[in-house]
C-alpha cells in the first residue's frame, strides 16, 4: 500500500482533536466530564443563532447558498470591506488548505512557526510543498526569523496572531516591520482565529493593516467566541483578485444554510460576544494565577485557553486529569506543556481541584 500513497502523506498522522466527553464516558465510565481541550466557549452560541436554525431547519432539503451571499455582505459591513473581498469557509481549517492549494506547487515553499497551528504544517505535507518551521522565541512568534526564511521560492508565510497553542501575540510595531519586509509577491496569511479574545494594548488585527502589504489575507472563524463550533462556517478577507482564485478551488456549498444563518444571526448580537470576551478574560486572568500557585510555568495568554509548563510530564498528567472527569491538551511534541481552555468559573475550579489532588 504504501507504494500507491504520496510519500509526503506517509509520513502524516492523523489529526488528534480534543478527547470528546462521549468517548470519555464509554472509556472509563465518567459521565459527567469536563472538557478544556479543544478551546470551545463554554457559554455556548448566541440565543439569536439557536433561533435562526430553528427556523431554517424546513429547508434542510435544498442545498446552501453557494455563495453565501447574505452573510458575506454582514462580513463587509461589519469589517468595512466589500463583498468580493470576503470567501466564506469551512472552518477557517479550509481555507488554510485552500491557501496551500491555489497559491503553492511541489517547486514552492511556505514559511511558518513552530509550534503553532499544525494544520499548516499538515496541508504543506499534504499537498508536497517544501517548508521551514521556524522557532518561537521565548513562545512568541519570531516574524525577524521568519523573514529571514523566505527565499525565492517561497509563496506562503502562516502567521498565527495570537497563536495557538502558547496564546501568545506579536504586537502592531513588529507586525507592520514584518509586512513590510515580506517580498510583495508572497501571500502573508494572518490567522486570527482568537483575536476577538485579545486584549493587549499593543495588540493589532492584519484587518487594519492591509496597506502594507498586497497580498495579505485575514483568517477569522465562528467557532470560538461566536460559539459555533460544531456548524464549521469561517471566512478570509484579502484582495479580489486572491478571493476571486480561492474561489476557484473552494468546493460548492462549502458552508451549510444552518451554519450561514447561525453566523449570520452571531454578528447581530454584539452583547454575546462581549460578555464572552469579559467573562473569558476575567476566568483567564484567574486561571493563569491558580495554575502559578500549583507550580505551573504559564505563558500570559491573549487567547481563550493556558499554555503551561506542567510540573509533571504532560502525559502522565492528561491521564491522571481523565480519571477525574477533566479533559485538557497535551501533544505529543511538546512533552512538558499541556494548553488548557478557559472554561466556566465552575469548570476551572473543577480544573485546580483535581489538580491539587494530582500534584499532591
Amino acid at each position: 500500500m504504501r507504494a500507491l500513497v504520496t510519500p509526503s502523506i506517509e509520513s502524516l498522522r492523523p489529526y488528534e482533536a480534543g478527547k470528546p466527553v462521549e468517548e470519555l464516558a464509554r472509556e472509563r465510565g465518567i459521565t459527567d466530564a469536563v472538557k478544556l481541550a479543544s478551546n470551545e466557549n463554554p457559554h455556548g452560541p448566541s440565543p439569536k443563532a439557536v433561533d435562526a436554525m430553528r427556523g431554517a431547519l424546513a429547508e434542510v432539503s435544498r442545498y446552501p447558498d453557494a455563495n453565501a451571499y447574505r452573510l458575506r455582505a454582514r462580513i463587509a459591513e461589519v469589517l468595512g470591506v466589500t463583498m468580493p473581498e470576503v470567501v466564506q469557509g469551512n472552518g477557517s481549517n479550509e481555507l488554510l488548505d485552500l491557501l496551500v492549494r491555489t497559491f503553492t506547487t511541489p517547486a514552492d515553499h511556505i514559511v511558518f512557526a513552530e509550534p503553532s497551528f499544525v494544520v499548516y504544517r499538515m496541508s504543506a505535507l499534504t499537498h508536497g510543498v517544501a517548508f521551514t518551521a521556524v522557532p518561537l522565541a521565548n513562545d512568541v512568534h519570531d516574524l525577524e526569523a521568519m523573514a529571514r526564511a523566505i527565499t525565492e521560492k517561497t509563496r506562503l508565510v502562516f502567521v498565527a496572531n495570537p497563536n495557538n497553542p502558547t496564546g501568545t501575540h506579536v504586537g502592531r510595531a513588529a507586525l507592520e516591520r514584518f509586512l513590510r519586509a515580506v517580498p510583495k509577491d508572497v501571500v502573508v496569511a494572518l490567522d486570527e482565529a482568537y483575536a476577538e479574545y485579545a486584549d493587549a494594548p499593543d495588540y493589532a488585527s492584519a484587518l487594519s493593516l492591509r496597506a502594507l502589504h498586497e497580498r495579505l489575507v485575514v483568517l477569522r472563524t465562528f467557532s470560538k467566541i461566536y460559539g459555533l463550533a460544531a456548524l464549521r462556517v469561517g471566512y478570509a478577507v484579502s484582495t479580489p483578485e486572491i478571493c476571486d482564485y480561492l474561489n476557484r478551488v473552494r468546493a460548492p456549498f462549502n458552508v451549510s444554510s444552518l451554519g450561514q444563518v447561525a453566523a449570520l444571526a452571531s454578528l447581530d448580537d454584539a452583547a454575546h460576544v462581549e460578555r464572552s470576551r469579559k467573562q473569558n478574560s476575567a476566568e483567564r486572568a484567574r486561571l493563569s494565577s491558580s495554575l502559578a500557585a500549583l507550580g505551573f510555568g504559564v505563558t500570559e495568554s491573549q487567547a481563550n485557553f493556558v499554555y503551561a509548563r506542567s510540573p509533571l510530564p504532560a502525559k502522565e498528567l492528561y491521564e491522571a486529569l481523565l480519571d477525574r472527569g477533566v479533559i485538557v491538551r497535551a501533544f505529543g511534541g511538546l512533552p512538558d506543556h499541556v494548553r488548557i481552555t478557559v472554561g466556566t468559573r465552575a469548570e476551572n475550579d473543577r480544573l485546580v481541584a483535581a489538580l491539587r489532588e494530582v500534584l499532591k
